[in-house]
């Protein structure tokens, strides 16, 4: 009797040995397996939070399966007692150990925090902004000019925070002297530029910024994509432009970029300049005047004399018969191609035609009627201010 007691003992101990080792596997699982969040969440950590609380709150949000499972996991891996408070992005399907490294890897971490420094043709805007999960679109916490008011502080929490993540956006038509200059006023790079590439070399665009980064290493990326963009658009060229070498593409490049803003007649705008080089007359166009008397640092800010349009400077199309001796900006990929690519027309005259666009014409009593038609147009703008 006592033999079959000790085996049925024995047999219950084995059973119950697999069901836990059984038990344990199934933990472990759940543990590592995709996790059932539907959509990613912004979650927050509280100062003096806890693991359990921490686990009870993202099963109320659906974030993890179990909340045993999670702080056994935690407990199992050394964790729990390095919960970090902090707001932080939960990826949609998380498993519960990738959210357990995340509320607990270490330092204040930020719900897809991003802050942006935008280099525009007036000034520099900072953005701080945020990801919205149940969007996937980033949304404005601030934005502000450094130059005009104060740094607010959401930007120093979130630029002080680990995890957000920093860019510099360079919109087209800015000169290298700009570009430098703000880059230099950016408190999370290391201003070590002296002095300004040469103008036309640096491709506006989108450069992310990381820990320790030094201005010259944005300006080197800048250089680099702006070599390889012109040199594909030179290789990609039409037949029988007026341009040889790329350098002089590049000129002209920049002059379309600062004479028009809209995308659909950049094409247009270059054709004016390849008629007018082809047919041997100036190009009379205003930017070049602008940058003769600016040399790309700053802005003019008033409109053009007479006496500047017809003073002598290298860069006054007014007076040379050529392209100017460099660009006048950094263009645009967009403004590269349609230098290289214009559209087959007949025009060599363009005035603004009210809308933001240009008005174009092949006489000069077309342009004429046209420039009439802009001077109501100033005239009436002018009334109603």
């Amino acid at each position: 009797m006592w033999r079959h007691i000790a085996s049925n003992f024995m047999t219950l101990i084995i059973v119950g040995l697999f069901l836990l080792v059984g038990g344990i596997g199934w933990g472990v699982t759940q543990y590592t397996a995709p996790g059932p969040l539907v959509q990613p969440i912004c979650f927050e950590v509280s100062s003096g939070s806890n693991m359990s609380r921490v686990a009870r709150e993202l099963s109320e949000r659906d974030a993890i399966s179990s909340t045993f499972i999670f702080e056994t996991g935690a407990d199992y891996s050394d964790k729990a007692g390095l919960l970090k408070a902090g707001r932080f992005l939960v990826p949609e399907a998380a498993p519960m150990e990738e959210i357990v490294d995340i509320v607990t890897r270490g330092g204040a971490n930020t719900c897809g925090v991003g802050i942006v420094y935008r280099i525009g043709i007036n000034r520099m805007q900072i953005q701080v902004r945020e990801l919205d999960p149940e969007t996937s679109s980033f949304v404005d916490l601030v934005s502000f000019n450094p130059d005009e008011v104060e740094t607010p502080a959401q930007y120093v929490e979130a630029r002080d925070a680990t995890g957000t993540e920093f860019s510099v956006v360079v919109a087209e038509g800015v000169t290298s002297w700009q570009i430098v200059n703000e880059l230099s006023a950016i408190d999370v790079l290391t201003a070590d530029v002296r002095e300004a590439p040469a103008e036309g070399s640096l491709a506006p665009g989108s450069y992310p910024i990381v820990t320790e980064m030094r201005a010259s290493e944005i300006v080197a990326q800048m250089t680099e994509r702006q070599t390889e963009i012109l040199a594909t658009a030179w290789a990609e060229r039409a037949e029988g432009l007026p341009l040889a070498s790329p350098e002089e593409a590049l000129i002209l490049a920049s002059i379309v970029e600062k004479e028009t803003g809209v995308a659909a007649e950049r094409r247009q705008v270059a054709s004016v300049f390849i008629n007018r080089l082809n047919q041997g007359m100036k190009l009379q166009t205003d930017p070049t005047v602008i940058y003769g008397i600016t040399q790309g640092e700053g802005i003019l800010g008033r409109g053009l004399r007479q006496s500047e349009l017809r003073g002598e400077t290298p860069w006054n199309t007014y007076v040379i018969p050529a392209l100017p001796p460099t660009p006048i900006a950094n263009p645009g990929r967009a403004s590269i191609e349609a230098a290289l690519n214009p559209d087959s027309t007949p025009f060599i005259f363009f005035v603004a035609d009210g809308t933001g666009g240009h008005a174009f014409a092949t006489t000069l009593d077309e342009h004429n009627s046209n420039v009439a038609r802009w001077r109501e147009i100033e005239a009436e703008q002018g009334a109603d201010n």
